[in-house]
C-alpha cells in the first residue's frame, strides 16, 4: 500500500519493479495530478518506500 492505494505488482517483471513506481497524488509538491515516486526498499524489495514528489 503506497499513500493508501494499493499496487498490484505481482505482474510485474523483475526490471519494471527495479524502475519504481508512480502514483497521481492529489496532495503533494505539485498539487493534484502530480505525482508521488516509490522505489523499491535496499535489501528488502517487498517494501516500498516514498522516494519524492514529480510533476
Amino acid at each position: 500500500m503506497l499513500d493508501g492505494q494499493l499496487l498490484d505488482v505481482t505482474g510485474w517483471s523483475e526490471d519494471e519493479r527495479a524502475g519504481g513506481a508512480l502514483l497521481i497524488a492529489e496532495v503533494g509538491l505539485y498539487g493534484p495530478g502530480g505525482r508521488a515516486d516509490y522505489v523499491q526498499r535496499p535489501g528488502d524489495p517487498a517494501r516500498w518506500d516514498w522516494n519524492g514528489d514529480v510533476p
